[in-house]
């Protein structure tokens, strides 16, 4: 059994821990403020871009292009799979870093053929240990996201796209549904098929025209999408990242207040039991001085 010096020294470990938890939970919830902010953002125009590849979509039945498989869907399992997955630069955010690896992990199970580009010091930790090969000097940071970084990691996949390093590009990130539910998504983002920016909707002609055409319009916009995709992609992980790390953060300050409650517990019931040993030490002492002066009064009688 611990000692009431060891019990105390444990509640004092236990509380400044505690305090390292609350600092963490009240950065992360102003760095969630600033993602979601962002993210808000960012929706309107990505929303946008994908009306517009929905309206070329329209004006032609089958466009030819190098950014789109064919209309009748052929080939959409052949080539190789550049797959891009996004983790956080640190842990502490309960199970939002394994469940993105997980992720990645599967699709490359599944597809022998592949390139793995990692966002993240957690993630490319975490294959370097595995030993799962990944493109070394692909090194960006999974903090504060910016459009000029979409851009860059942008420009890295479509040039490899063009020249033919990849046949796919997919995205694992995680996306931030509610406070309660953040779920992993794996999305292709090259090549276009038709069906992604169908919504179901009826397709006609639109009564516009596209100068030059609306191929060369399709080559322009299709860069821009992919970055504007990315950018999302990052800030919707950043968003996710620091409300796992608030979740995690309450977690952990609720165990801690558990825990001191125990403790608290039985530091009370140590010094219980040494008060009820102390006083039945010292009734034993008085019944022993009063018997023996009871006995000293006997033998001068």
């Amino acid at each position: 059994m611990l000692s009431e010096f060891e019990l105390r020294e444990r509640i004092n470990s236990i509380s400044e821990t505690q305090k390292i938890t609350g600092a963490m939970y009240l950065i992360a919830s102003s760095e969630l403020r600033r993602a979601k902010a962002a993210y808000d953002q960012t929706e309107p125009y990505f929303s946008l871009l994908r009306k517009d590849i929905k309206r070329i979509f329209r004006c032609l039945g089958d466009v030819k292009s190098r950014y789109m498989y064919p209309a009748d869907g052929s080939h959409l399992s052949d080539g190789r799979y550049g797959i891009l997955v996004i983790t956080a630069d640190k842990g502490l955010a309960g199970a939002y870093n394994m469940n993105a690896i997980k992720a990645a992990e599967k699709a490359v199970a599944e597809h022998p053929d592949f390139k793995l580009y990692v966002v993240g010091s957690y993630g490319r930790k975490y294959f370097t240990a595995k030993n799962i090969p990944f493109v070394k000097d692909f090194e960006f940071s999974a903090q504060s996201p910016t459009l000029h970084r979409a851009r860059k990691i942008a420009s890295i996949l479509l040039s490899e796209f063009s020249s033919g390093e990849i046949d796919k590009i997919f995205v694992i990130y995680s996306h931030y549904k509610n406070d309660a539910v953040i779920d992993v998504v794996n999305d292709r983002i090259l090549p276009f098929h038709r069906g992604q920016f169908s919504d179901g909707e009826p397709e006609g002609q639109e009564s516009f025209k596209f100068f030059p055409s609306e191929k060369e319009v399709l080559e322009a916009v299709a860069p821009s999408y992919v970055c504007g995709f990315l950018y999302s992609a990052l800030t919707d992980s950043f968003l996710s990242e620091q409300r796992s790390r608030m979740a995690a953060m309450e977690t952990a300050d609720r165990s801690a207040r558990d825990m001191l409650a125990e403790l608290d517990f039985e530091v009370n019931k140590l010094r219980q039991s040494e008060i009820t040993r102390e006083i039945t030490e010292i009734s034993a002492a008085a019944r022993y001085q009063k018997e023996k002066k009871r006995e000293l009064e006997r033998q001068k009688g």
